[in-house]
């Protein structure tokens, strides 16, 4: 998933501002305790969300997968005074851990968990977003996307989650259906022109996309 070196990844993540306490030991027991752990944002990339936070103090973000609560946690960090990050998992099983941890970092207030299927939560949502991040199974990718942009502000970002796909993007042997829908949803946000989009290859890249009309 890391296309740098142990070594470049670890002095980035050197002279990166360290991960407070609660995301340390939020990521020492994802790893601990549950399955695919290396879903987890982690230090640097959840450091680049926290970055993205700051820089667009948004009042209202939206976060479809949730996981354990790391990426909610960053994404908070840049919030206004009176805004809400609201986050879907669709796995009822770590709503406790998840809960638990936002607690921990002091964020009760700020951060409102829904647990359940996103493509079902989000038109509920009576919410125009600043961020949104996507970051749930590979095969909504572009449901998630035609359902959020609606409810994004002009000049509001999406911010989408794995979309290097391990690098399966560009080999051309790799048939997979969640290739085949990154691949699709990569291709969507590039032709779409109401958006302006750059694609950073920050782990398993993140493709950052503008509204722009």
């Amino acid at each position: 998933m890391n296309f740098l070196s142990e070594e470049i990844l670890d002095y980035c993540q050197n002279n990166s501002t360290s991960e407070t306490e609660a995301l340390r030991k939020l990521n020492r027991e994802t790893h601990a305790k549950v399955l695919k752990a290396r879903m987890l944002s982690g230090h640097l990339q959840g450091n680049v969300l926290a970055t993205f936070s700051h820089m667009i103090r948004p009042k209202r973000v939206l976060e479809i997968g949730t996981f354990t609560g790391y990426s909610a946690i960053c994404l908070a960090q840049g919030l206004t005074e009176n805004g809400i990050l609201h986050s879907i998992e669709i796995n009822e099983e770590l709503e406790s851990m998840i809960k638990n941890y936002i607690s921990e970092a002091n964020l009760t207030e700020k951060i409102q968990l829904h647990i359940g299927n996103a493509l079902e939560i989000i038109p509920n949502l009576p919410e125009m977003f600043d961020l949104v991040f996507i970051d749930a199974d590979k095969l909504n990718y572009s449901a998630y996307y035609d359902l959020v942009l609606p409810k994004v502000k002009i000049g509001g970002f999406i911010i989408a989650d794995n979309v290097l796909w391990s690098g399966k993007v560009v080999d051309p042997k790799a048939k997979d259906k969640d290739t085949l829908s990154m691949l699709a949803f990569n291709k969507k946000i590039q032709e779409d022109e109401r958006v302006f989009n750059t694609l950073f290859p920050i782990r398993d890249g993140l493709m950052v996309a503008i509204r722009q009309k």
